[in-house]
């Protein structure tokens, strides 16, 4: 298979390393019947000596400083931008053919990690490209064919798949890379995320648990990672429970549906990591999410994510530590109850039909005018969207904005005005992402059969530059 795919999509991918200069990356992921994550404590083994659990077992130091100012996006006098995102903008595409590419991870300064939800990542590399591994116990995912006009919107693997990809915040020292993906079990399909070490001879032979058990269903997964600005690992988990038939798990701190997480690179949680219960897990950040796929942070550090909602209700929700974010309890949408009428902590924004996938706060230059916005993909609204976030005690978002979320029931400490883009030019984007270079990159789900009009394209999917009309 590997050969196959690198000649049919050889050609798309040899245009984009000529275009951005050379990336080289290695990704790969490996079956693994890891347990729950594990502090970096040692187990025996038959012979009686002790050897590491966990990513601990790569053999080597995954530790960081956990120090927010040495994040090299940390401004904590950041101003938002004072005008409108509404301009033009165009997508230089750099790769094509994938199929239903779902996160993008850069490492140093010439390395790039894509996952494909059909169960390979990609490895780019000097002009050449290579499928490094197709884990064996990735559960079956498809994708349509390019250019096909088949809808289908239980197309086999459902939300399910590879789907997040970071790279160790020191890669390639050490070359530890992380990925989430869901799994056949015995015990049915769970979701988890493992590390590996990507310059092994047999990557696939080294991959170690960090979080595992991780609630799974055919949707409502979840599925992103990120290192955060104090390089903690960051996991947004789904319900797993697309007919609400288990609600008590998203309510319930002690399980890892629903939340968000946040874990050391061996998995082991921080010890200043909030207690919402005695006997909450340790990992939760938060909890009472629906359907978060995208995690990035304002650049004094505060995290925001995107979250979809019940067919509408969608969100973007800025974190607390320990916070309730109320599902299945509340939504402005359906049946639920509305939160002007909870103390839930209310979204920064929300909309009906974003369908709002993984997103970056772009801090680079060379799309200015996106500059310290939140920017995130839509899948049923086939566009890019950008936020404008402020606090509420300063400037609000400028006129001229799409709309202006500055309801009363809003987060009291926020306000944000959103504008569309791109839109119906790219069809549904799954990931933005911000380059070493301060570029801006996306990535397109076209291929997973909800795509509408004109939609997949005869390239789909692909990874686009996104710059200035």
């Amino acid at each position: 298979m590997g050969g196959n795919r690198a000649s049919s999509r050889g050609i798309g991918r040899r245009r984009f390393l000529r275009r951005s200069g050379a990336i080289v990356g290695v990704g790969l992921v490996a079956g693994c019947t890891g347990s729950n994550p594990n502090d970096g404590t040692r187990t025996t083994s038959e012979g009686g000596t002790d050897t590491p659990a966990g990513p601990a077992a790569l053999g080597y130091d995954l530790s960081v400083a956990h120090e927010l100012t040495e994040w090299d996006r940390y401004d904590p006098d950041w101003e938002p931008p004072s005008d409108s995102p509404r301009e033009e903008y165009t997508a230089e595409v750099l790769a094509t053919g994938l199929e239903v590419p779902w996160d993008l991870s850069f490492a140093g300064e010439d390395t790039l990690f894509v996952t494909e939800r059909t169960g390979r990542v990609t490895e780019f590399d000097s002009g050449t490209l290579r499928t490094v591994a197709e884990p064996s116990d990735v559960i079956d995912a498809a994708a349509i064919e390019a250019g096909s006009d088949e809808s289908r919107w239980r197309l086999t693997g459902g939300e399910g798949g590879l789907l997040g990809v970071a790279a160790h915040p020191s890669y390639p020292d050490p070359p530890v890379v992380y990925v989430y993906y869901t799994a056949e079990t015995s015990e049915g399909k769970r979701n988890r995320v493992v590390a590996f070490d990507a310059s092994a001879p047999a990557p696939d032979e080294t991959v170690v648990p960090v979080v595992d058990e991780i609630p799974a269903d055919t949707y409502h997964n979840g599925g992103r990672i990120a290192f955060g600005p104090a390089d903690y690992l960051w996991i947004t988990t789904g319900d797993a429970d697309p007919g609400l038939e288990h609600t008590e798990q998203t309510r319930d701190p002690a399980s890892l549906a629903g939340t968000v997480l946040r874990v050391r690179p061996d998995g082991s949680p921080p010890p200043d990591n909030p207690d919402s219960t005695s006997d909450a897990d340790p990992r939760v950040f938060t909890y009472g999410h629906r359907n978060p796929q995208g995690i990035d942070w304002l650049p004094d550090g505060t995290p925001i994510v995107t979250e979809h909602g019940p067919g509408a209700g969608d969100e973007l929700n800025v974190l607390r530590p320990g916070v309730d974010y109320g599902w299945p309890v509340v939504r402005n949408s359906g049946d639920h109850e509305r939160y002007p009428e909870t103390e839930f902590q209310s979204p920064v924004a929300d909309a009906s039909s974003w369908a709002p996938a993984g997103g970056v706060f772009y801090t680079g230059e060379s799309v200015p005018s996106l500059r310290n916005r939140f920017v995130f993909g839509g899948l049923i609204s086939q566009r890019v969207t950008a936020a404008t976030i402020t606090p509420a005690d300063g400037p609000q978002p400028a006129d001229g904005h799409e709309r202006h979320h500055d309801a009363s029931w809003y987060d009291a400490d926020y306000r944000a005005g959103t504008s569309g883009l791109l839109s119906e030019e790219l069809g549904r984007v799954r990931h933005v992402e911000q380059g070493p270079e301060g570029d801006l990159y996306a990535i397109t789900s076209n291929r997973d059969g909800r795509a509408n009009g004109p939609f997949p394209r005869d390239d789909d999917d692909r990874l686009v530059r996104i710059r200035p009309a």
